[in-house]
């Protein structure tokens, strides 16, 4: 089995900074795209951030210039450097990834349990 956890979520001032982690672990036989979702309350769940297991990434225009995604192959982690956040960041971030599991014939998403992250002052 495979599973995303997720860690560094928390409360910050606005223009504060966060780096959130999403590490995949279980029989991994190789992953493939991986990204990152928010989900604010009342609201739809959105894509913030996408990045290729080339290193390849694309993010929404909400958080371009400001969030970083990487991801550290050998590892099988991923993060998300959030800096001069806003009020308007403020959601349940999820990680997802593409993975083939070493024991199935196919790839699938995988997804994380969430993690808060709160901009307020």
């Amino acid at each position: 089995q495979v599973q995303l956890v997720e860690s560094g979520g928390g409360l910050v001032q606005p223009g504060g900074s966060l780096r959130l982690s999403c590490t995949a672990s279980g029989s991994i036989f190789s992953i493939y795209d991986m990204g990152w979702y928010h989900q604010a309350p009342g609201k739809q769940r959105e894509l913030v951030a996408t990045i290729t297991s080339a290193g390849s990434t694309s993010y929404a225009d909400s958080v371009k210039g400001r969030f970083a995604i990487s991801r550290d192959n050998a590892k099988n982690t991923m993060y998300l450097q959030m800096n001069s956040l806003k009020p308007e960041d403020t959601a349940v971030y999820y990680c997802y990834a593409n993975i083939r599991d070493s024991g199935l014939g196919y790839r699938m998403n995988y997804w994380g349990q969430g993690t808060q992250v709160t901009v307020s002052s």
